[in-house]
């Protein structure tokens, strides 16, 4: 099989070969399941290719669904800072990207394209602020947290609500910032016995 390697000559579809084949392992495979080795070689191109056209393979990924979820999370500059700050950086990485991005409402309608932007948000970005986040409730604080995003995604640009829609911005992460701060405290320790009171014990019977 001939690979094309490097920066592609001439104006081959080396581009739409990629989009194609990664469409339909996406589709199949989801999107943890689905490799950019194996994008490449479904495509039959070389794997620095994607990298080239797309980026990364969540680059890739924003292109194939046409919802540019991952474009609007992309994760590296919203993981990188103090944590006090995550909830302020991640609401500004969907705003900045999604407000200035057009897309393709059609893409919601198709299932199996929202089956693998959910898997997407479960399984990319709650495990990225899960692994950011650390600590035993880590998981608990990310599925919160994507809760809250992913409710924004939906309700402003996939399905919008026409009150939220209309909002700036600059209103959306005022209004949503406290909520997602408390999506992301941290849970304090509990006992398992804590807030039980010890059974009282029976008085001596001289005593009744």
């Amino acid at each position: 099989m001939n690979k094309l390697r490097g920066r592609p000559r001439g104006n081959p579809p080396t581009k739409d070969l990629i989009t194609e084949a990664a469409r339909e392992l996406f589709l199949r495979h989801g999107y943890r399941g689905t490799t950019v080795r194996a994008i490449a070689a479904e495509a039959g191109v070389d794997s620095a290719l994607i990298s080239y056209h797309f980026g990364s393979k969540q680059g890739l990924f924003g292109v194939v669904t046409q919802v540019q979820c991952a474009r609007s999370l992309a994760l590296a500059p919203a993981l990188a800072g103090d944590p006090d700050g995550l909830p302020e950086r991640l609401l500004r990485a969907v705003t900045d990207l999604w407000d200035d991005t057009g897309f393709n409402r059609l893409a919601v309608q198709n299932e199996d394209v929202m089956r693998v932007f959910r898997e997407y948000l479960d399984q990319e970005v709650l495990a990225r602020i899960a692994e950011y986040l650390g600590g035993p409730d880590a998981t608990d604080r990310a599925t919160a947290a994507v809760t809250v995003i992913g409710g924004l995604i939906f309700t402003r640009y996939l399905n919008p609500l026409p009150t939220l829609a209309r909002l700036s911005s600059a209103d959306v992460r005022r209004i949503l910032a406290p909520t997602l701060h408390a999506a992301l405290r941290p849970r304090p320790r509990t006992h398992p016995r804590h807030g039980l009171r010890p059974a009282a014990r029976p008085a001596p019977a001289g005593r009744r």
